[in-house]
């Protein structure tokens, strides 16, 4: 018998304008998102007498087992990564495949797949990106063929376990509340298996056919940036006619293919445009030219090579200061994100200059000092050896550089991976609940120094974090205020007549859809009660929603901005937003028909 529609009430407009202002910030990110999910709290504590949440629930996000959870995972996985291992299995590939694209994409597209059931996907693409270009310009392979399909593989691996993801994480806790059902650690490993499968086909099969090769196969960096010039560093004499002379009138006499890229003086570091500077003597100047035009410059304007001296306690020693150029990728949690590289002194801070950026597909070289930084970007940097490993130090950035061995700790190997191994047998076999084991693991990851105690804090991703909290009580205000139910509603009022799988696959597409412009935890909080409420009315099993939302909010195939791992090889691929959606919107439809068969033969509806 069909169920009167609830009434609309004043709660459930408050609510609704609420989430409307919410979704507005989400997909304009006119603040930063994990900001707006703490504007969140404030505001459903604020409005407690319409959205039903007071300060004790506004704030217990922060105690969910859901959050500490994805706390503990960001941890372990990084232990993980300490190790090198990834780095390791690349070599491997490389001689194993010995130069077979489909076997290097193969390995590459399965590893990822599967590394991100047990290690938290975010991470597992951040190894896995300087890997892979490694392993391209070893076998003069373009980037671009490696690296979204490596990006859609960990998402979809992802759902093999409720650790793989903070998306599935955060749902066990949802569906816990709301149906006393709770995701145990292998609950969907049968279905995650099965789409994890259809998409390995569908890359393996389909997927590279229909990406282009942004980023040509190429020798090194300077090719690959398109700044096959001359980099060099020389220092004005005394002597030499440039003297007080600004650099935009040389530059303009001279009439040489020159850039002055940066130009230091008395331990200050100057990044270009500097046209109205003048030089003056003992200026270092960073150019890049050809070698014809540097060595007439050097000639006509009295210039000369730069060399570096480094003093011992014993004595001095001359010699050239080894600096190499890599790329680094900024991620969306990045504090940098909106500033410029002139506004933080970034040549200054980080001792590094960055000659170039890659962002959308396009190269930057003009004024990239004055251009603030967006999540994605990928910047070519020239920096020394200790510079290099302060940006590996860092998780808010990815280093892509040639496979030297740096400071992993791959004695470490073996207990880390016991470590995770423990966690997940612990949390299987029901001994404990997983948000114990997995903090039981961080403790034992410090204990046997695969983390140390300052590498943990840096391991967490906090905007994760701080979003997973301030959206809990969002879902709350939801569900007591009615609006998940008065929504529901709706739905099926639309829907009405139609099989309960038809509605589990509107459920799936809508979700995959709103996943796209916001975050996948977002998505979750606000589908899953609705699903829950629509499944209710309709008779239909309450679980099997919750299913088909997780998987497709965990799914988002055609944006870089609907995912963290599509937006971390955006730029070190070279990508176009509509690649995504080339590659991707097939792989969308075929995991919704996939998925939600799947459901219905697993778990009926």
């Amino acid at each position: 018998m069909a169920q009167t529609a609830p009434v609309f009430t004043l709660d459930m407009f408050v609510v609704l304008g609420l989430i409307a202002v919410v979704l507005v910030l989400f997909i304009t990110e006119v603040i930063p998102i994990d900001m707006t999910a703490l504007g969140v709290i404030v505001a459903v504590v604020l409005l407690e007498p319409w959205t039903g949440v007071g300060p004790t629930d506004g704030v217990a996000g922060f105690a969910s087992p859901a959050t500490i959870t994805v706390l503990a995972m960001f941890v372990l996985s990084e232990g993980v990564r300490r190790t090198g291992v990834l780095r390791r299995i690349g070599n491997w590939i490389v001689d194993w495949a010995k130069g077979s694209f489909y076997k290097q994409y193969g390995a590459l597209v399965g590893l990822s797949g599967t590394t991100a059931g047990v290690i938290n996907n975010t991470p597992v693409v951040a190894m896995m990106i300087p890997m892979a270009i490694n392993i391209a310009r070893k076998t003069k392979m373009s980037p671009s063929k490696l690296l979204m399909p490596i990006s859609f593989a960990s998402m979809l691996g992802g759902m093999l376990t409720v650790i793989g993801t903070s998306t599935s994480i955060l749902a066990s806790d949802v569906s816990a509340r709301l149906i006393g059902h709770p995701f145990s650690m292998f609950e969907f490993t049968a279905l995650g298996a099965l789409v994890l499968t259809t998409g390995v086909v569908y890359l393996m099969a389909v997927g590279h056919r229909l990406l282009p090769e942004r980023i040509k196969p190429e020798e090194d960096l300077t090719d690959e940036f398109e700044m096959s010039g001359y980099l060099t560093e020389v220092v004005v004499t005394e002597a030499s006619p440039l003297v007080g002379v600004a650099v935009r009138q040389a530059l303009t006499a001279l009439d040489l293919d020159i850039d002055v890229m940066q130009m230091r003086r008395d331990g200050e570091a100057f990044a270009a445009p500097l046209g109205p500077k003048q030089f003056r003597a003992g200026d270092v100047l960073l150019l890049r030219t050809s070698r014809d035009s540097l060595m007439e410059l050097m000639q006509t304007q009295k210039l000369e090579p730069v060399v570096h001296t480094k003093i011992t306690q014993d004595d001095v020693e001359i010699e050239r200061e080894k600096e190499v150029l890599t790329e680094v990728v900024l991620l969306s949690d990045n504090p940098l994100l909106g500033e410029t590289l002139r506004s933080i002194r970034f040549a200054q801070q980080y001792d590094a200059l960055v000659l170039a950026i890659r962002r959308h597909g396009k190269l930057l070289y003009d004024e990239i000092d004055a251009m603030p930084l967006r999540g994605g970007d990928t910047l070519l940097v020239q920096a020394s050896a200790p510079a290099v490993e302060q940006f590996e130090r860092n998780r808010t950035f990815v280093v892509v550089q040639d496979d030297e061995e740096t400071s992993f700790r791959s004695e470490k190997l073996p207990l880390a991976l016991s470590i995770v191994g423990g966690v997940v047998g612990l949390a299987a076999l029901e001994v404990m609940p997983i948000l114990v084991s997995a903090l039981g693991g961080v403790v034992a990851m410090v204990a046997t120094g695969c983390v140390r105690p300052t590498e943990v804090y840096e391991a967490v991703d906090w905007s994760v974090i701080v979003l997973l909290a301030g959206l809990i009580p969002l879902g709350m205000a939801m569900e007591r205020s009615g609006t998940a139910a008065y929504l529901a509603h709706g739905v099926t009022a639309v829907s009405e007549g139609i099989p309960a799988v038809a509605l589990l696959l509107v459920f799936y597409v809508f979700t995959s859809l709103v996943t796209q412009l916001i975050s996948n935890n977002a998505s979750v909080i606000l589908m899953i009660p609705m699903a829950v409420e629509a499944a209710q009315l309709t008779g239909a099993d309450p679980f099997s929603f919750v299913l088909a939302v997780t998987f497709a909010a965990s799914g988002a195939l055609l944006t870089p901005i609907g995912y963290q791992t599509n937006l971390m090889v955006y730029g070190p691929g070279g990508y176009r937003f509509t690649d995504f959606l080339r590659m991707g919107a097939p792989l969308q439809v075929l995991l919704a028909l996939v998925t939600c068969g799947g459901i219905w033969l697993l778990w009926g509806v």
